[in-house]
């Protein structure tokens, strides 16, 4: 497994609410670490440290190490409450794991050589339809992406699961069916809209302004007879 992030943590005595709240006032966040066959850590983090990391990283698809005193724990975060108004971490779940381990995480799709597309060259619209895919990846070497190239695929063209070269290891936990990633769609095109006749352009039915000046010309011509 390669170097991991560090996470400096202390542990926690005691559970329950009231610690709880008594911890996030004192600037720390309870978490705990549970697996491998192990028995649960209860464990706090400076929130601060721990909202950089949740920034910094793609969190939930990270590895880090907790360091417990002297005792270091590779972990990777499962689970995370936030304050549902400031949004600040509540409590976080982290699962041991070791470098053969397989696990489960939401990977990010990557479109690679949108310019030199055919289809969007052509005014074709990419439609993504995943931005990210839940993969089995090794632990030890979670990748940041799924690559696509775009460079083959034209209007009308779909981009399925099938056709992606995934990293060594790597496979999607959807095995039942060729998904499909994105298209490329065709440009929407807006119909011009009809253009009324103005009024005053016509006067009586079927009679055009010519004919109704000459018309109030001769009523005229009779009333002075």
């Amino acid at each position: 497994m390669s170097e991991n992030a560090v996470l400096i943590a202390e542990t926690r005595d005691r559970a329950g609410k009231g610690t709880s709240r008594a911890l996030r006032r004192e600037g720390r966040t309870p978490a705990v670490i549970y697996g491998d066959k192990k028995d649960p850590i209860s464990i706090s983090l400076e929130t601060r440290e721990l909202v950089k990391a949740i920034y910094r990283d793609a969190f939930l698809s990270t590895v880090y190490t907790v360091k417990v005193g002297s005792t270091k724990h590779n972990v990777l975060p499962r689970d995370m409450q936030l304050h549902p108004v400031k949004e600040s971490p509540m409590h976080v779940d982290f699962l041991r794991v070791s470098a053969k381990s397989q696990i489960a995480v939401m990977v990010v799709v990557s479109f690679l050589n949108e310019e030199e597309c055919e289809g969007l060259k052509r005014g074709g619209v990419l439609n993504v339809v995943r931005h990210e895919i839940e993969m089995m990846v090794p632990a030890g070497n979670i990748p940041e992406a799924i690559e696509i190239d775009l460079e083959k695929y034209d209007i009308g063209d779909s981009v399925h699961i099938s056709e992606v070269t995934l990293p060594e290891g790597c496979e999607p936990t959807i095995s039942d069916r060729d998904f499909t990633i994105a298209t490329i769609a065709s440009p929407t095109v807006e119909e011009e809209p009809e253009v009324e006749a103005e009024e005053g352009e016509e006067g009586v039915e079927g009679e055009t302004a010519e004919d109704g000046e000459a018309a109030e010309d001769t009523a005229e011509a009779d009333g002075e007879e």
